[in-house]
């Protein structure tokens, strides 16, 4: 049988002994020197000056061993070159490969803690399940929404907003990116990054979810054929989130999740039977798309409402306190805000959002005001009322449906929001759609997932041609100025939203050019997963939605005010109240009248007054004014347009 050799052996064992760690580096190393040491004491000791006792011997050797300056003390040739050997040895063996080991293990320590695997010590804090495009719009629109952060804070007794990102793999990268964006900078240092995965449990404990006041499970983007969905994440997130309370003994977290499959509601209430939010990411940008399809113009006021920039964002506020007042009362003592609505619990206590309500509503103490204002300081009414202020909104009355309208449609593109535009589509009775899905997306294969997401879908023709838009001659042959509306749609089969935005943005320079001569032109639809991208079209007559930006506002805010859900739910369905952009003609007003005449005019009517929307855009491209001056003059030029808010 093969026997190894001694010497083999030997470097075997101290090979096992490193790759244990440093601390048993650190004993191979102290065994060596102990080893020089003792070599060294026994090859000084015949010399009959240490009494002929071996320790001391000993301790000669490892004085010259770990400090050089004794080696000048010594005489004689013998011990000079022992002592030569012993302070060679010292360099290579204590100084070089102990400074080694110790330098490694200091590099080890702070690669470790740069991951960020150490459990953080943090509570009240929120908590963000996963990193991907949405994170950072996310990030953003939690630290600039300072008026209902600071409720937030107010209402759990902390100070400052502390953020927990979980990340698959922490980098420097990622930390760079939080302090170059505009909307976040020096307010990085309150975001900390912790590396794991939603589905470990560990992960979910070094966040602190149990600890946290609210935990957001964002859309995590898959290849479009795996199993694995960012549906069937979430699922198991919840899961575990609620195994880890249960084996704790701890009360469940609120938590704010994003589903891509609406049909997954009730999978996600079931899996988690705290408190929950869910918003579904590709119903609400399919219902936004069709709104903006049936009504053009609205994407500038998504953009608006949507985000936590400069405008009019929607707030809630309670109504206790005016308690048997009525809407008109309140209005009068708001100058400064529009009366979106309230949200009024039903017999069961489960609140219900009602937006454009009559002025003549009396308030009850369980009432929430939905108002629409430039920040929340605007929404506090003051003590005594606007005496130039008095809007009588009557019930909206159900008028003669003019019929069913025909609009023909062109769809350029594919992603899984295809079905859900469709199906939504399918739920305006009183339209007629004729829908041409272009796209190099075999037909076969859109015909069965649009079957498959819903049987509303068939009430929608659709024509399914395969093509490529980005080809010009093709595109040309479609006839794209035949159209009403043309929606251009960013994939998510390629690697990367930058790619996809990237393809969407050429196509619309493609169809731009074929409609360059066209007199009237279909309104145009453009999607966008990256606002940055926007502002590449330094021409563009097209409405832009950015869906990242808007589903990352909606739960941020929904995070920080979660009845704000049913409020969007309301304003943005078939079935719920409508934003038009109406003629001015149709309330008989004047050029030079001021928004607060056409508050008067939209309420008798059944209206509320939001804005106007200007057939020229301003120096900024922005069309639409909303919440104007109510005593100035709207100065309405031909194509100008009223916004207003109605029940259809």
């Amino acid at each position: 049988m093969f026997r190894l050799r001694f010497i083999d052996r030997l470097k075997f064992f101290v090979e096992r002994q490193f790759v244990k760690g440093a601390s048993y580096q650190l004993l191979v190393v102290v065994a060596v020197i102990g080893l020089i040491s003792l070599v060294g004491g026994m090859l000084v000791l015949p010399l009959g000056e240490y009494d002929e006792h071996l320790g001391n011997a000993v301790w000669w050797a490892f004085l010259r061993l770990t400090d050089p300056g004794y080696l000048g003390d010594d005489e004689g040739t013998w011990r000079r070159i022992v002592s030569t050997w012993l302070t060679v040895s010292g360099y290579v063996v204590f100084l070089g490969a102990l400074v080694a080991i110790m330098t490694r293990w200091l590099i080890a320590i702070m690669e470790q803690l740069e991951l960020g695997l150490t459990p953080v010590s943090l509570k009240n804090h929120i908590v963000i399940l996963g990193w991907n495009n949405r994170t950072v719009p996310l990030l953003r629109e939690l630290v600039m929404s300072t008026s209902r952060v600071g409720r937030f804070l107010r209402e759990r007794d902390i100070k400052r907003l502390q953020i927990v990102v979980l990340s698959e793999q922490v980098s420097s990268e990622q930390i760079q990116l939080l302090r170059q964006d505009p909307g976040i900078g020096r307010r990085a240092k309150h975001i900390i990054l912790r590396s794991g995965s939603a589905l470990q449990p560990e992960a979910l404990h070094r966040v602190a979810c149990l600890q946290a006041a609210a935990v957001i499970i964002p859309f995590q983007s898959h290849e479009p054929d795996s199993l694995v969905t960012s549906d069937v994440e979430t699922v198991k997130a919840l899961l575990s989130i609620h195994a880890q309370a249960r084996e704790r003994n701890q009360p469940l977290p609120y938590v704010v999740t994003e589903v891509e499959d609406v049909r997954k509601f009730s999978v996600a209430s079931r899996a988690y039977p705290g408190p929950l939010e869910v918003v579904a990411g590709d119903a609400t940008i399919s219902r936004l798309v069709a709104q903006n399809i049936i009504h053009p113009g609205l994407s500038e006021l998504y953009g608006e409402l949507l985000t936590a920039h400069e405008g009019n964002e929607l707030y809630l506020r309670p109504a206790a306190p005016y308690a048997g007042l009525a809407i008109t009362e309140v209005e009068a003592r708001c100058p400064d805000a529009i009366m979106f609505g309230l949200m009024r619990p039903d017999a069961a206590g489960e609140l219900h959002a009602r937006l454009n309500v009559p002025s003549d509503e009396v308030l009850t103490p369980q009432d929430t005001l939905v108002l629409m204002a430039r920040s929340f300081d605007e929404t506090e009414p003051r003590a005594h009322a606007v005496s130039d202020r008095r809007v009588h909104r009557i019930a909206a009355v159900e008028e003669d449906t003019p019929g069913v309208q025909s609009k023909r449609l062109l769809i350029l593109g594919w992603n899984r929001r295809v079905p859900a535009i469709i199906t939504e589509l399918a739920s305006y009775d009183d339209y007629d759609f004729d829908v041409d899905l272009v796209s190099i997306v075999p037909a076969s294969a859109r015909i069965a997932d649009i079957s498959r997401y819903s049987d509303n879908a068939a009430r929608v023709a659709c024509q399914h041609i395969e093509a490529d838009y980005m080809v010009e001659g093709e595109l040309r042959r479609l006839q794209p100025g035949r159209y009403d509306s043309i929606v251009l749609l960013c994939s998510d089969r390629l690697s990367s939203g930058e790619e996809a935005d990237a393809r969407a943005i050429v196509g619309y320079l493609v169809l731009d050019e074929i409609l360059q001569d066209q007199q009237v032109k279909p309104q145009i639809l453009l999607e966008l997963s990256d606002p940055a991208n926007e502002d590449l079209l330094e021409r563009n007559s097209s409405e832009t939605i950015i869906s990242s930006m808007i589903l990352s506002h909606m739960l941020s805010q929904v995070t920080l005010r979660r009845e704000l859900r049913l409020v969007y739910d309301e304003l943005f369905t078939a079935q719920g109240a409508e934003i038009l952009f109406n003629d001015p003609d149709d309330y008989h007003l004047r050029a030079a009248a001021s928004f607060g005449e056409f508050e008067v005019k939209a309420g008798a009517v059944g209206e509320t007054a939001l804005g106007i929307c200007r057939s020229q855009p301003n120096a900024h491209g922005k069309r639409l004014q909303l919440n104007p001056p109510r005593g100035k003059a709207m100065d309405l030029l031909p194509g100008d347009q009223l916004v207003v808010l109605t029940t259809l």
